[in-house]
């Protein structure tokens, strides 16, 4: 089996991307949204890019943005990918020419197969818990054996994982990455560098 990849979602500090990136992350999320603890605006934001190496990608998380605030970021920002954590249909999502993840909500009775394939042109399709009225970040994992056989291989797990946790659902789901954020963190928005590197041995482990 492939290497299962690592992105270290909300990260806020210049300190806590080279940590991540230290400890062997694949991948950093900048969060530009204000109603979470963990959204950065575009100034900080470029400086975190910055300092990253060119094997390290970077994912700016938006949530039913205007297509003209994604602009703006892209205009200051260094970023790899996209990801969009709403309601943004396929058109919207791939307007911006620059390759995206779309992240899914899942709950029970969700066609999530049906719901990949309404974003064919995704480069990543990203599972997170389900909350009513939460767009993510819910620090709560869901059941796993919601997710179909067919999309297993290809996703990126999300919601609730934790260095205690991520090898249960390695073992359980088989992802293509594992994404983490409050599970890693001291406080909201504060990333503990031995929470990350705690939590990619456990992923290389498995």
């Amino acid at each position: 089996m492939a290497r299962v990849r690592v992105k270290i979602c909300g990260i806020t500090r210049v300190d806590d991307a080279i940590a991540a990136e230290r400890a062997g992350a694949d991948a950093i999320g900048l969060v530009f949204y204000p109603p979470s603890s963990r959204n950065v605006v575009p100034e900080p934001a470029a400086e975190i890019a910055a300092v990253l190496g060119a094997f390290t990608t970077t994912v700016g998380l938006f949530v039913n943005p205007e297509p003209a605030e994604v602009e703006r970021v892209l205009a200051s920002v260094r970023l790899d990918r996209l990801q969009f954590h709403g309601d943004e249909s396929e058109d919207f999502c791939r307007q911006f020419g620059i390759p995206y993840l779309k992240a899914l909500r899942t709950r029970p009775g969700a066609d999530l197969a049906a719901l990949a394939a309404d974003y064919s042109s995704a480069c990543g399709i990203l599972l997170d818990s389900y909350k009513p009225g939460v767009a993510g970040g819910t620090g709560e994992t869901f059941d796993w054996s919601l997710i179909p056989e067919s999309l297993r291989s290809s996703i990126i797990l999300a919601g609730g994982l934790n260095p205690d946790n991520v090898a249960a659902a390695i073992q359980q789901v088989r992802p293509a990455a594992v994404d983490v954020s409050g599970g890693v963190e001291s406080a909201p928005g504060i990333k503990s560098e031995d929470r990350i590197r705690a939590f990619i041995e456990a992923v290389n482990r498995e």
